[in-house]
């Protein structure tokens, strides 16, 4: 696969950083950063060096991701938050952890809980194995940027993360300093673990649970979950009639518009933080996100207080009519600056339905969403789903 990944940067190095779709449509990319040049995804994510996929690491990763074995309370798993019904994600505005009942926008929360709701959108993990990647540069899985916020480093480190939270599946059961080891013993007494962990990393059944295997084998699993065939992707490999008139309208108006200055590269994303203003929630800098997938993954924005497309456009066309005044005033009331990039934003609502019709685009429905019939604890799969009686 590392062989694979290094042909292809060898074939965009040879483009001179200026895809066909822009020499087709654009004529020129000449003001657009190499690395925001676009191009379609690769067919595969690239592996971590030190933990190869195989398909016994998927089939195991897939399990743990829908057994609430991983979480203290044993009622949530990762799959409550990141379910395949909504497109990996949970379909609300911000997720609810431990403490609640139900799936996806059904989801609340119970009433006798004082513990404070997750504050950040979920993010899809469909791609979460190409995060970090960008034009012409070799990717490195190790330090792909994880969370809105960039705090976590690879998909290996990310899988611990949740299940330390307090809020999103420890909850009171232990402390954060318990919780990795209380997992560790519980996923290891079960017979059937033992043996698929043997299997996937050759080891003894008896040594090979570890926090370590038990991250390797969610990552893997996650890194399988690509949507590398969108309209643009054939549109990039070839297939000139794969978009629309209307689409490649709104390829256009994405770069003239200055949108492609962070929502470039082949995931739409430049991976770096940045500052464009509150919404109705909160204001925060946060990580570019992709824009594939977009038809799957609403609400938006890193509060989910944006429901659709049309909201996220307006919001973006309102932020470049004030943004220069913001800027060049010195906005004191502003929690940081806003970033520099915003001033060469230009959306005006006449070119909406072209730059939907793109971001329409960039959807790939035939992804995986395949879930387990059982899991090895006998938990309910994907955690407490069904409202307690």
């Amino acid at each position: 696969m590392r062989a694979a990944w290094k042909t292809l940067r060898i074939l965009l190095v040879a483009c001179g950083g200026v895809s066909q779709v822009h020499a087709d449509i654009s004529g020129s990319a000449r003001d657009v950063p190499f690395a925001m040049q676009l191009a379609a995804l690769p067919l595969t994510a690239l592996d971590h060096p030190a933990n190869p996929a195989t398909p016994a690491k998927v089939r195991l990763g897939r399990l743990l991701f829908f057994d609430p074995i991983l979480s203290a309370t044993r009622e949530v798993a990762c799959a409550t938050c990141h379910h395949p019904d909504f497109g990996w994600a949970d379909g609300r505005v911000t997720p609810i952890g431990v403490d609640g009942v139900g799936l996806g926008p059904a989801r609340v929360a119970l009433l006798a809980s004082a513990r404070p709701l997750l504050e950040r959108n979920a993010l899809s993990i469909v791609n979460t194995g190409f995060n970090g990647v960008v034009f012409g540069a070799a990717p490195d899985p190790a330090t792909a940027p994880m969370f809105w916020d960039s705090r976590v480093a690879g998909l290996e480190t990310q899988a611990l993360v949740p299940l330390r939270s307090h809020e999103e599946m420890r909850g009171e059961v232990c402390a954060e300093g318990e919780v990795i080891t209380r997992v560790v013993g519980a996923v290891s007494a079960i017979p059937e673990y033992r043996e698929l962990f043997a299997a996937a990393f050759g080891r003894p059944a008896e040594r090979a649970v570890t926090a370590d295997t038990i991250a390797q084998a969610v990552a893997v699993f996650e890194r399988s979950l690509v949507a590398p065939h969108s309209a643009f992707d054939r549109f990039q490999r070839g297939d000139r009639a794969a978009l629309t008139a209307e689409a490649r309208a709104g390829l256009k108006v994405f770069h003239e518009a200055g949108s492609i200055l962070c929502h470039g590269g082949p995931m739409f994303s430049d991976f770096k933080v940045h500052f464009v203003g509150a919404t109705e929630r909160t204001a925060a800098v946060v990580r570019t996100p992709t824009l594939r997938n977009l038809l799957q993954t609403a609400p938006y924005m890193h509060d989910g207080s944006l429901r659709t497309l049309q909201d996220v456009l307006r919001f973006y066309e309102a932020l470049g009519d004030r943004v220069s005044e913001t800027l060049d005033g010195g906005d004191q009331s502003a929690p940081v600056p806003l970033d520099p990039l915003l001033q060469r934003l230009n959306l005006v609502a006449d070119d909406f339905p072209a730059l939907e019709a793109f971001l329409r685009a960039l959807n790939d429905d035939a992804y995986d969403r395949s879930v387990p019939g059982r899991v090895p604890s006998g938990l309910p799969v994907a955690g407490n789903a069904a409202a307690r009686r």
